[in-house]
């Protein structure tokens, strides 16, 4: 048997390739299938399955494709209800695939037609178990992302996953191998561990929510704290029901070069300019109004999350890197790519804007001397850690509908963990009419070791807003 987890980091998101005998499964694929295919034929295999866990609602999914690529069969579990064709599966169907085979066990609670993959193996030992957004290490799904008005609520969903977990996880053995849909940084659980796989006695010792509690307790532990989800999730979960353009249409119909005159003219009737370069580059020099969400980073997930996904974009790329940047979006079901800046910024006619990148040593100073405004964009239990006295805290997510309690006036200098959100709110902030920003390069790991008196999260030295 041959067992592989796919990651890929921008997005926090696995998808494994599962082969026996000849037979493989992809579990959760991505929309950009040809990995799944070249792994396929090099093998000399042929894919028989494509189990998905749930309707992903921070990627799309690439199993339409997928199947009508390989002639695949696609399994979701029960309450399933989409426009393709698939196969909804029972609690407890077995899937036979070479000389191992897969059990559906269905574990509503993150969503209704949650379902994990067991994963027996030769000797018809379990071996493995995929997860989906039901487990993640040190962490479970969100149970508000399926909530319906008046049929279901994120407290009955959580009850759900507990028992889901109590009743069809956790009777497993030990040394069971747990491979989840994301690790840290995805949005579909609340503090997702840093590792991408485990196994079920490793999470019963430090998953905080497997820790032997009641339900009730479950409940509000699973509920508490949950910030919004982006807006784009739901676009996503009906595009992984209902079905989607092939990807390389989409690619093909985005990659249009516009000239300087075109991407302006465009800009002023309502079209986003999306500048995909490094933060540091962006600061030397940028289109006014453009935003700053960097190729090298996790990238698709923040354009994701502050930018609608109904807006019509225009890319500002390096040199080659276009495809990426447009396939990348594609990913998450931005699709609507008017083209990109050919030439890249060489190409702007008019002055370039710039923001001030400056090192923590020097921030250090302004921030002694009292002459400027802290931002703080981080995530709120990043604050823990430490914070800048008197700093004010916006998280990015939030920083477009918070920005007009800041003053435009009075200069503001940005801060996150490293200097990669900063850059994207200083962006903001500038197309909004923000004219003295400073950056913090290298953010809070770089000002923590200036020796300022960072204190706990909870003083009243940091305002939130």
């Amino acid at each position: 048997m041959k067992l592989e987890q796919l990651y890929t980091k921008c997005l926090s998101e696995a998808a494994y390739y599962i082969e026996s005998e000849g037979e493989i499964a992809i579990i959760d694929p991505l929309r950009d299938i040809d990995v799944y295919i070249d792994m396929a034929r090099k093998s000399g295999g042929t894919i028989k399955y494509i189990f998905e866990t749930h309707f992903h609602a921070d990627f799309v999914s690439g199993h339409i494709d997928l199947a009508r690529r390989t002639g695949a069969k696609i399994i979701y579990g029960p309450n399933a209800d989409a426009k393709f064709d698939f196969h909804q599966a029972e609690n407890g169907e077995v899937f036979p695939l070479g000389e191992v085979s897969f059990t559906l066990l269905h574990t509503p609670g993150h969503t209704m037609e949650s379902s994990c993959y067991l994963l027996k193996d030769e000797n018809g030992k379990n071996h493995s178990v995929f997860t989906g957004d039901t487990l993640f290490v040190g962490d479970v799904g969100r149970p508000d992302l399926a909530v319906k008005s008046g049929e279901i609520t994120k407290e009955d969903l959580a009850g759900n996953l507990y028992d889901s977990l109590y009743t069809k996880l956790l009777p497993l053995e030990d040394d069971v191998l747990v491979f989840p849909a994301h690790g840290a940084g995805s949005a579909c659980g609340k503090n997702i561990g840093a590792e991408t796989s485990s196994t079920i006695g490793e999470q019963k010792q430090t998953n905080y929510a497997l820790q032997n509690i009641s339900r009730e307790q479950f409940i509000e532990e699973v509920t508490d704290g949950l910030l919004a989800p982006p807006s784009y999730f739901f676009t996503d979960v009906m595009m992984n029901k209902n079905g989607y353009e092939d990807i390389d249409d989409v690619i093909e119909r985005n990659l249009n070069p516009m000239s300087y005159s075109e991407v302006i003219g465009a800009q002023t009737k309502g079209v986003c300019l999306l500048d995909t370069r490094q933060p540091s580059d962006f600061a030397k020099g940028f289109i006014k109004g453009s935003i700053n969400i960097g190729l090298k980073g996790q990238y698709a997930p923040w354009v994701g999350a502050l930018i609608d996904p109904e807006s019509t974009l225009i890319l500002i790329t390096d040199k080659d890197s276009e495809k990426e940047a447009v396939t990348r979006l594609a990913r998450v079901g931005y699709e609507k790519v008017q083209g990109f800046l050919d030439g890249g910024v060489d190409a702007a006619e008019d002055t370039l804007c710039k923001i001030e990148n400056k090192s923590a040593a020097d921030v250090t100073q302004l921030i002694d001397e009292d002459k400027s405004t802290i931002l703080d964009v981080r995530k709120p239990g990043e604050l823990q850690n430490g914070f800048v006295p008197g700093s004010i805290h916006i998280r990015l997510q939030e920083l477009p509908q918070k920005m007009s309690s800041l003053n435009k006036e009075e200069p503001l200098v940005v801060y996150c963990a490293g200097g990669y959100r900063s850059m994207i709110a200083c962006s903001l902030l500038a197309a909004n009419g923000f004219n003295s920003l400073i950056n913090t390069d290298g953010g809070y790991a770089k000002l923590s070791k200036e020796k300022l008196l960072a204190v706990s999260y909870g003083s009243s030295c940091s305002r939130e807003i």
